[in-house]
């Protein structure tokens, strides 16, 4: 028994939250050799991912291959929301606003320790959407000016700029990228030809939604920076997921989603914005004047709930047990367990990169003769395998986005189901 597994059952095998899992890895620092184990042998661990796949409630009698869309949250993240909701009804204009909004600060701090800024640079929002979508509306820009950002960004982004095309009179310009892209270079330089002397913003995505491509946050900083040209990064497949700070970056803006790779609940995000950029944003809902330097002026949204928001200090916690490189071997660990042997077939090809410097843990197969969507139905109405079928101008394939509760079992029926296809063809309707 490998030294994670050990340890999972020194601390208590019958206990399934993330305090077990705590508990097993820290007692694991005590046995392992001087050396310790790598993120990747962990990632091979089958006791002890086990354990972390005990930690939420997922339905077995599907195989949830997106995880990507909307992710679930560990059962004691669960818990801690109907705990604070419970409470919330008790009295709820006194418990809300005395007792719950006061302790958003903790999760507010502890998403910044994890991204690597400062508390007063955090926005607590609902998620990537409205914290980029705050950014897109507040930024001020005029008839004429242009925003640069690429045709496989997320769509609502650009039907946010499109709208102010529409109304403010702005130009969006759209760049196409390779795919999947392996030259950083080639990327930084599709961008560098997109701009004029009119681009006053640029929108790019760290990890590209429809296939996982990483992209060079840091090389398009530095060429906008250059121009005075700001850039505003959408974090939304990033955050939680690869394991680089804001510093690597060093960027201005940056918008996640938090029940995607940190497994909080459903409707949270957080919008950083650097501190001296601030006042420069305009709310989406009116703040008082007061506030203009204020990060919180971005939450002035009425009456919501505080538990979504308050159970999130619970996934942090869950994250920083399981450990953010431990979680993203893993990750790419599963994404080659099914990405492998189904590359070993002629006509599968995947629109992502394996290169750990380009591709993140999901990506997107294709199989050549065969229609994505119909793929895509086969999985599940015939076999119960929840995909997303992709359809972009350059490409089309189903994305393949495990979570931490997904099991190898699963993984190997998604081969099986798939290699079926591209042997037999889908059967006849």
């Amino acid at each position: 028994m490998s030294w994670p597994a050990a340890a999972v059952v020194a601390a208590g095998a019958s206990a399934v939250s993330w305090r077990a899992l705590a508990a097993a890895v820290e007692a694991g620092r005590s046995v392992r050799p001087p050396e310790g184990p790598t993120p990747e042998e962990i990632a091979r661990d089958e006791g002890f991912w086990w354990h972390v796949q005990q930690a939420f409630t997922p339905d077995r009698s599907l195989i949830n291959l997106n995880h990507g869309g909307v992710s679930a949250s560990p059962a004691v993240v669960q818990q801690a929301m109907r705990r604070h909701l419970e409470l919330s009804n008790t009295a709820p204009a006194y418990v809300l606003w005395e007792l719950l909004e006061p302790r958003k600060e903790t999760v507010r701090r502890g998403i910044a320790s994890l991204f690597g800024c400062d508390a007063d640079e955090v926005a607590l929002t609902r998620n990537a959407s409205e914290s980029l979508q705050i950014l897109q509306c507040g930024l001020p820009l005029a008839r004429g000016d242009e925003v640069v950002t690429t045709d496989q960004d997320y769509p609502r982004m650009l039907t946010t700029f499109r709208q102010r095309e529409r109304r403010d009179g702005i130009v969006l310009r759209t760049l196409s990228l390779p795919v999947p892209a392996e030259d950083p270079a080639e990327v930084v330089a599709r961008f560098e030809r997109a701009l004029s002397p009119r681009t006053r913003l640029i929108l790019m995505c760290q990890v590209v939604n429809l296939t996982g491509q990483i992209l060079p946050v840091r090389d398009v900083v530095a060429l906008g920076r250059a121009r005075g040209i700001p850039v505003m990064v959408d974090g939304a497949h990033a955050f939680a997921h690869l394991t680089a700070p804001r510093s690597e970056m060093d960027c201005d803006y940056y918008g996640v989603s938090l029940h995607k790779w940190l497994c909080a609940p459903h409707g949270t995000g957080f919008l950083y914005v650097r501190r001296d950029r601030i006042r420069d944003v305009w709310p989406l809902t009116a703040a008082p004047q007061e506030m203009e330097s204020d990060i919180r002026k971005f939450e002035e949204i009425g009456t919501h709930p505080a538990a979504n928001t308050l159970a999130t200090a619970e996934a942090i916690d869950f994250y920083r047990a399981v450990g953010p490189a431990n979680k993203l071997a893993r990750m790419r660990y599963m994404r080659d367990r099914w990405a492998k042997p189904l590359l070993a077939h002629d006509r599968v090809r995947l629109h992502s990169s394996r290169d750990p410097r380009f591709g993140s843990s999901f990506a997107t197969v294709d199989v050549r003769g065969i229609d994505v969507g119909k793929l895509q139905a086969h999985l599940w109405t015939k076999h119960r395998i929840f995909t997303t079928a992709i359809r972009h101008a350059q490409f089309e394939g189903l994305r393949v986005t495990p979570g931490l509760s997904t099991t190898l079992p699963e993984l190997d029926r998604f081969v099986e189901v798939v290699d079926a296809v591209v042997r037999g063809g889908l059967p006849a309707s």
